[in-house]
């Protein structure tokens, strides 16, 4: 699975057991982009990943809830989802 995001919100990207996350940058964000395993909720139990440039990649594995994104400002990323 895959989604494309560009707002500075919170988007549930998949709701599950997911074995791998991969988050691409498209294009530099100035703020962070928050990585829970969760569906609710904006606390970081993954990662917070600050000022990313473009064409930076980052895989986390092993979600037991889902995959929730949060960028902090308008963003450019793309992530893919791998599912158990």
């Amino acid at each position: 699975m895959k989604a494309y995001l560009t707002a500075a919100s919170a988007a549930q990207v998949f709701t599950g057991s997911v074995r791998r996350a991969m988050i691409q940058v498209n294009t530099a964000l100035t703020g962070t982009i928050t990585v829970v395993d969760g569906t609710s909720g904006s606390t970081a139990n993954v990662a917070v990943i600050t000022n990313p440039v473009a064409g930076d990649k980052y895989e986390y594995w092993d979600f037991q809830t889902g995959v929730r994104i949060i960028p902090s400002a308008t963003c450019d990323i793309t992530v893919n989802v791998d599912t158990k």
